[in-house]
């Protein structure tokens, strides 16, 4: 059974550790559940919120409807990395000490309380100072306002610059937000601070990774599994010794924008320029179209079919796949083709995705984005996607908000059939500004609907509507 838990993250951020919480759950009749705040009824159709979001979905599709006790943490797809904001980088043993009396001046009503933090920076105790704006950064780190977390939590270590846990989630943010060589030297001194902190370890490894260190990374998962056993660290450490099995032996070349990794004798020298060619063309064409660059090199690791499943676990109907690097399956090609530049663009396009919405796009939006911009269209798949529609047997898109890769075939190309519709449709009728500005407004913490809303004046059942009628005048009924 699919579990999709929408807008939640892992409970080990918050300093407390995993818990347990009551929720309306909706079971629905293909055997996915939903997880939600409240519910509301009506004669056709269920309404329910969660957080500040509100959804809607037809009693067609809905097996039944209960209460129950849920641990709200959001499970991972199968082959996927998480993100910075996913690791546990604050448990209590590394828990910034005197923050219990500071916590509920500073935060009120899920908000960061500015006055409360000025009255205490202003009496110039600068050990608590340093706790306060830790403790409002980590707040807006969670609510995914990454500029003025990275504020608070500079200010913090400007009054307490040797504070384990300040340092552990300033080093979480940077690798959020790009800066993972940064990141590693925050995340060594906060290692160094807390050497028994298996947390501080877990960071100090995602930091290594991302900065292409994965030899070091795998010695700090391992340092940091040895003191708290973690699925999520075991996971990650399993990922990087696959990339190590598979490319001891790869070289690298480096271009302004790419680093190229591959083993010699799957490619050409004469393809590796194409394919570095390619990107370089893309690269220029994509930073024009939204105004933004990533903020280091891509890495662009080129595979067999074989060692390319083995590394990354993907699902059998995978192309390609972009985790922060572009693990491209090249076996059998000499050249490239219309086919593969469409599939390097399309990868390419995702960098520049979460580079603007700061990794916190959705993924139905992020795939139709790619897909568009390769670009494809919809074509003779539009008349079956149009029925389904019509029929109200789409996928909600709350419910694509996470991964694909726990998808069979079948339900992948509908996702990414309904992504690409929905990218059309704003497209179309709002333009590609309004898109980039939607990103833009993820990127800032607003929540996906909160963007939707206040751009193109859209909630999702609204949106999924129009582009079901779209979809019915353009391919009939």
């Amino acid at each position: 059974m699919r579990t999709f838990v929408i807008s939640c993250c892992w409970l080990a951020l918050t300093g407390i550790g995993p818990g347990q919480a009551s929720a309306e759950v909706i079971h629905l009749k293909n055997g996915d559940v939903i997880y939600a705040d409240q519910i509301k009824e009506s004669e056709n159709r269920v309404q329910y919120a969660i957080g500040d979001d509100t959804y809607t979905i037809p009693k067609a599709l809905i097996q039944s409807v209960d209460v129950q006790s849920v641990n709200p943490a959001r499970p991972r797809q199968s082959g996927d990395l998480p993100g910075a904001t996913e690791l546990p980088v604050c448990t209590r043993s590394t828990q910034a000490a005197g923050e219990d009396h500071l916590l509920d001046r500073i935060i009120r009503d899920g908000q960061v309380n500015r006055d409360a933090l000025s009255s205490i920076e202003s009496r110039g105790n600068a050990a608590e100072t340093a706790v306060a704006f830790y403790i409002a950064g980590r707040q807006e780190f969670q609510g995914g306002k990454y500029d003025q977390a990275r504020r608070d939590f500079e200010a913090a270590l400007h009054h307490d610059p040797q504070n384990p846990s300040i340092l552990n989630y300033y080093a979480a943010l940077l690798v959020k937000t790009g800066n993972a060589q940064e990141a590693v030297s925050n995340a060594q001194r906060a290692a160094g601070l807390a050497p028994d902190s298996a947390d501080a370890l877990a960071v100090l490894g995602y930091a290594q990774y991302a900065a292409n260190r994965p030899r070091d990374a795998m010695q700090s998962w391992k340092r940091s599994l040895a003191l708290r056993p973690d699925a999520s660290i075991q996971q990650l450490l399993a990922r990087a010794e696959r990339e190590a099995a598979a490319e001891g032996n790869y070289s690298e070349r480096e271009t302004g924008h790419f680093v190229l990794r591959y083993e010699g004798t799957q490619s050409s020298e004469a393809f590796r320029r194409q394919i570095l060619a390619t990107l370089e063309s893309e690269y220029e064409e994509l930073a024009r179209e939204f105004g933004v660059e990533p903020r280091s090199s891509i890495q662009v690791i080129l595979y067999t079919n074989q060692a390319f499943f083995d590394v990354t676990q993907a699902p059998t109907w995978t192309g390609a796949l972009n985790d922060g690097k572009l693990r491209i399956p090249v076996q059998g090609l000499g050249s490239v083709t219309p086919d593969l530049a469409r599939v390097l663009k399309h990868e390419l396009a995702h960098s520049f995705v979460n580079q603007l919405s700061m990794g916190r796009c959705p993924h139905w939006l992020n795939e139709g984005i790619a897909q568009a911009l390769e670009p494809k269209s919809l074509g003779s798949r539009g008349p079956r996607l149009a029925q389904l529609f019509k029929l109200e047997q789409e996928i909600p898109l709350n419910a694509l908000e996470g991964g694909f890769s726990s998808f069979s075939a079948l339900e992948a190309a509908l996702a990414y059939d309904e992504s690409l519709a929905t990218v059309e449709y704003m497209w179309r009728g709002y333009g590609m500004s309004d898109i980039l500005r939607i990103l833009e407004k993820l990127g800032r913490g607003d929540s996906v609907e909160a963007a939707l809303r206040s751009t193109i004046h859209c909630d999702y059942r609204q949106l999924q509507d129009e582009v079901g009628a779209a979809l019915l005048r353009q391919f009939g009924n």
